[in-house]
């Protein structure tokens, strides 16, 4: 579904040959467009909490006697920013994931300037190599919000990540490559995410053997994609599940209470991750 900036002319028109479709996709657009811009307001005002890297802190011993709640027990999980962007867009998606008891969360940042996401793939494995070794995990999970999605992909895919890597959840990552914002090329790795980018190439290319498992969310407003679909995960060789989220934007994904929820069932549960994926997320 395309909306263009056309559309509110001819709104009053439509609305009379096609009243009941074209008013629910108004409000639901409308709806979209003002979390994404409370979203964005709100980003700017976190965005310098998460310029520098997170600390690092050892677990806390547990007092003798205390009682011991019930926790998931799956790897650590490794959350990975968008394109100029940085940790503290997962400040939400982090408290979630920790008030249902993943302590185990870590934020990463990479460079604003970085310039080629292989090589933010390799910055990314080493990270992640030196997480398994602090924590005496033998792997990880890792959340991906757009751009740093196809960093974690291309880590697994193509680096001999999926050794260390047990599942990658994507929002709104251009899997397939995106044609939004043509005006972007000017940065090389919005280049790297075109469809015809040797690094897209490469992740279309085979993969035998892969041994992590992709979940992606994909939005049916998501400004970004272009077309909608190239944030699904479309690979003959890969254990790959598609979810679509209808109802909110790009921004929106890593943010949103209902995503959350989905991206908890997607690493707790793979048999609740696969009822998800059929009926979708509805959350206008």
């Amino acid at each position: 579904m395309k909306v263009t900036g056309v559309l509110p002319l001819f709104l009053p028109i439509c609305r009379r040959l096609w009243p009941g479709r074209l008013a629910s996709v108004s409000v639901t657009l409308v709806k979209a467009t003002a979390l994404e811009a409370a979203i964005l307001a709100g980003h700017v005002l976190l965005y310098p909490t998460g310029l520098t890297q997170e600390r690092r802190q050892a677990d806390l011993p547990v007092p003798s006697g205390a009682a011991r709640l019930p926790v998931p027990t799956g790897p650590p999980v490794v959350l990975l920013h968008g394109f100029i962007d940085n940790r503290s867009v997962f400040v939400l998606l982090r408290r979630s994931l920790a008030q249902h008891g993943r302590q185990r969360v870590e934020s990463l940042n990479y460079s604003p300037l970085t310039c080629d996401i292989r090589t933010a793939a390799e910055l990314l494995g080493r990270h992640v190599e030196e997480i398994c070794e602090r924590t005496g995990s033998a792997q990880v999970d890792i959340v991906g919000h757009s751009l740093g999605g196809l960093i974690a992909r291309y880590y697994a895919q193509c680096l001999g990540g999926d050794a260390r890597v047990r599942t990658v959840v994507t929002l709104g990552t251009p899997h397939s490559g995106t044609r939004a914002v043509p005006l972007a090329n000017a940065h090389p790795i919005v280049r790297q995410m075109r469809p015809d980018s040797p690094v897209i190439e490469e992740l279309a290319g085979p993969a035998p053997g892969c041994r992590t498992r992709f979940v992606s969310f994909w939005s049916d407003l998501d400004s970004v994609m272009a077309p909608l679909e190239a944030a699904c995960v479309d690979h003959p060789d890969l254990e790959a599940h598609n979810i679509r989220v209808s109802g909110i934007g790009h921004l929106a994904l890593p943010v949103h209470p209902a995503v959350a929820a989905g991206i908890r069932e997607a690493l707790d549960s793979e048999s609740a991750m696969k009822r998800q994926e059929g009926g979708g997320l509805t959350v206008a």
